[in-house]
């Protein structure tokens, strides 16, 4: 007999603001531990992702802006790697298609175009030296190509990130709790402050025949990794739009005609889990960073998402947007693990 499937954990927006159940920050326990163990602990069905409903403004921020990836990803060729790519970050700000890997190729599979939401100019002018991949200066389609995309991926954005601070203050108490040597404040505080955001608008192609699990397969089965392959966030916070799929050539929205295409996860029982974000929704995942800064308290999971069947698309070429904002931390912020901890406990929580 099959097991219940794991579903995504759900919280609202409003308690995240609630305060903290104690006198004293130092002590206090977060009103959502079940909630956060549920979806970020160590054991049972743990997804690592948390849901967030009712965020203020989310909704129709997310309509506003998610459309535009497709006129984006259409724009001409020229264009696009003339105005939009950026050599000099290494690819991390502006338009990036064909430059990273998928598995051992170049990735063609995707387009993505990376953005800060916070700031145009992050950093100091000697940070951006030192760091250029870390604080590129944004790269921005003129207005009269994308008229508002500007200042709609900004206002997502920065929403996102809002919400990855609030929730922060959350999952100190909760490491608080797991760990008592663990520092109240130290996520909270270094999200609060960090100019370090990565939004990275995605819009995933349809797949061509070289994307399916066999070459010689007739049936046009997609590899489990073929939008994006297996790995764990390496930072700190993700925060997530959710996803829509749209005609490639027209990019009016459709529903998926492929029930098994999108983000699947592994759970904490090593099951490989097809995860759904509702619509109305936005959703954290954990990075590597802070689990090793809770002390495992917290753990990053491994993810990929996984392209449309043509067999399914009824001669529809479905393409997948989505926009996951990355929240971490200065390159120079030290990054350690609570005291009477050891690394052998945050590698195999």
């Amino acid at each position: 007999m099959m097991g219940i499937k794991p579903q995504v954990v759900v919280v609202d927006f409003e308690d995240l603001l609630k305060e903290l159940d104690a006198a004293s920050p130092e002590n206090a326990s977060s009103l959502l531990s079940s909630q956060l163990f549920e979806a970020y602990g160590s054991s049972g069905n743990s997804l690592g992702v948390l849901a967030i409903r009712n965020v203020p403004g989310f909704v129709d921020a997310k309509q506003k802006f998610l459309p535009m990836a497709h006129a984006l990803a259409h724009l001409p060729s020229d264009y696009l790697e003339q105005h939009l790519t950026d050599k000099a970050s290494m690819y991390n700000a502006g338009w990036s298609h064909g430059k990273e890997k998928l598995g051992d190729e170049p990735d063609w599979a995707k387009g993505s175009f990376y953005f800060n939401p916070l700031t145009d100019e992050p950093g100091s002018p000697q940070d951006r030296i030192q760091y250029p991949a870390s604080y590129p200066c944004n790269k921005w389609p003129n207005e009269d190509v994308l008229p508002m995309f500007q200042q709609e991926a900004k206002h997502l954005g920065a929403l996102m990130k809002d919400v990855v601070v609030r929730l922060s203050k959350q999952l100190d108490s909760f490491a608080r709790e797991h760990n008592p040597e663990y520092k109240v404040g130290t996520l909270f505080n270094a999200m609060r402050t960090t100019e370090k955001a990565k939004g990275r608008l995605l819009y995933y192609f349809p797949l061509d025949r070289k994307n399916t699990a066999d070459d010689n397969n007739t049936t046009d089965t997609p590899k489990e990794d073929s939008w994006i392959g297996w790995h764990n966030d390496s930072g700190f916070l993700t925060a997530l739009a959710g996803d829509m799929y749209v005609n490639d050539d027209t990019g009016n929205e459709i529903n998926c005609p492929d029930p098994e295409a999108g983000l699947y996860v592994v759970d904490r029982n090593d099951q490989v889990i097809h995860v759904g974000i509702p619509k109305d929704c936005m959703a954290v995942q954990i990075g590597e960073c802070v689990q090793i800064l809770t002390g495992g308290a917290v753990v990053a999971t491994p993810h990929c998402v996984r392209g449309a069947s043509k067999s399914k698309n009824e001669n529809v070429p479905v393409a997948r947007i989505s926009l996951p904002c990355f929240i971490d931390t200065p390159p120079e912020f030290l990054l350690s693990m609570p005291r009477e901890c050891t690394r052998e406990q945050i590698l195999t929580t």
